[in-house]
């Protein structure tokens, strides 16, 4: 571990509220803040958002920590799957679905647990954008409810945290280096080659998904780079 006081921002929100509601997508970073809090909070739930529910490898990281703590990881759609569907993201539009913030997913969040603050893995070395918004906010933020308890800390902070716990992170951050976040064509390539079932599911619900591949193939084989 760093020098840093990387313990500060959860034991101050230790302090204010003795529950946490942890943003959880079985990344490296959310693994080590669920488990900071496990063991800073007397009453911890977690909550997924998914874009496309049921995904294998997924499941088996949220059913892992819900018996490893014994915790609800409750399971909701992503606030950005509402304008995927609507606007018709490889599939056809739906002008029907409403467009759901991320307030909106947030609020839905607490009053189905009657718990106000919500703790996230962001940190501050993320990108420019996390260091402005952390910065901005603090590591607290009272008026929105959020915390970040591992903002001030680095990534080789995070590493050592998850070997020293022997923490567990999602089957496709293991071999992909991150969570499924898109349908980016470079993401789903991967899906497709590691998780070929997952895949199928996802065309299910976005039946054009292999677009985003073949475009992602094509400008490989435009910029002279290797499959």
């Amino acid at each position: 571990m760093s020098g840093l006081p990387l313990f500060r921002s959860v034991e101050t929100a230790a302090a204010i509220t003795d529950s946490v509601l942890v943003a959880f997508s079985g990344g490296k970073d959310s693994v080590v803040t669920l488990d900071v809090c496990m063991k800073h909070f007397a009453h911890v739930e977690g909550f997924f958002m998914y874009q496309v529910r049921g995904l294998s490898f997924q499941e088996s990281i949220l059913r892992y920590y819900e018996d490893k703590y014994g915790i609800p990881i409750h399971r909701i759609p992503h606030f950005e799957l509402s304008q995927w569907l609507r606007y018709g993201l490889f599939r056809p539009y739906d002008f029907n679905c409403p467009i759901v913030s991320v307030k909106e997913t947030y609020d839905y969040m607490r009053e189905n647990t009657d718990i106000w603050w919500i703790a996230a893995g962001e940190r501050i070395a993320d990108s420019v954008w996390r260091r402005a918004m952390i910065k901005s906010s603090g590591t607290i933020d009272p008026k929105r409810g959020r915390f970040f308890p591992i903002a001030e800390w680095n990534k080789a902070d995070v590493q050592a945290y998850i070997r020293q716990h022997k923490l567990r992170v999602g089957l496709e951050s293991a071999k992909l280096g991150f969570s499924f976040r898109s349908f980016m064509g470079k993401d789903l390539l991967q899906i497709q080659k590691y998780f070929p079932q997952d895949y199928a599911r996802i065309r299910r619900w976005f039946p054009l998904v292999d677009v985003s591949i073949i475009y992602h193939k094509m400008q490989r084989g435009h910029d002279g780079s290797a499959e």
